[in-house]
C-alpha cells in the first residue's frame, strides 16, 4: 500500500511539472519607474524588487512545481499591490494606501515574506534598513496631495 502511494505521489509530482506557469518581466519604462536615492534603491532592489517590480530575478526553484505556483502568485500579488516599475502611474489614493501598508508591514516584519527569506537571506531587513525604508515611505506620503476625506 505504501509503495503504491509513493509511486502515485511521484507520478503526480512529475505530472504537475508540465503545468505551465506564466513568469513575466514586462518592460520597464524608466519614465514611470521609481527613481530615488541610492541607499533606498539598494534596499528596495535587494529586498523588494523581486515581487514589487517588473525586474523579478526568477530563481531556479520558480521552475519547479508546486513551488512555481506559489512564486508566480506572490510576484503577481506583489506587483498588483505596489509595483515600483510603474510607481509614477499609481494614483495618489492607491499610493497613499500602499505606502501606509508598506510602513506597517516593514515595522511588523511581515515583508519581505518569510517564505521568500528562506531562499534569499540577503533580502533580510536590518533595523537600519527598516528605519531607512519607513522614513522614505513617510516622506513619499508627505509628497502626496492632501487626503480629501
Amino acid at each position: 500500500m505504501i509503495k503504491k502511494t509513493v509511486i502515485f505521489l511521484l507520478i503526480i509530482l512529475v505530472g504537475i511539472q508540465f503545468i505551465p506557469v506564466k513568469k513575466t518581466n514586462p518592460p520597464v519604462d524608466e519614465a514611470v519607474a521609481l527613481h530615488t536615492d541610492k541607499k533606498v534603491m539598494a534596499i528596495l532592489k535587494r529586498s523588494c524588487y523581486d515581487c514589487h517590480s517588473n525586474e523579478t530575478k526568477w530563481s531556479l526553484y520558480s521552475d519547479i512545481a508546486p513551488l512555481s505556483f506559489g512564486v508566480v502568485s506572490h510576484v503577481e500579488d506583489g506587483r498588483n499591490a505596489l509595483n515600483f516599475s510603474r510607481y509614477k502611474t499609481i494614483s495618489p489614493e492607491i499610493k497613499r494606501a500602499r505606502l501606509k501598508r508598506a510602513i506597517s508591514t516593514v515595522k511588523l516584519g511581515i515583508m519581505p515574506l518569510s517564505s521568500y527569506l528562506l531562499f534569499h537571506k540577503e533580502a533580510r531587513l536590518s533595523k537600519e534598513d527598516k528605519k531607512i525604508l519607513i522614513a522614505w515611505f513617510k516622506k513619499e506620503l508627505e509628497k502626496l496631495p492632501a487626503d480629501e476625506k
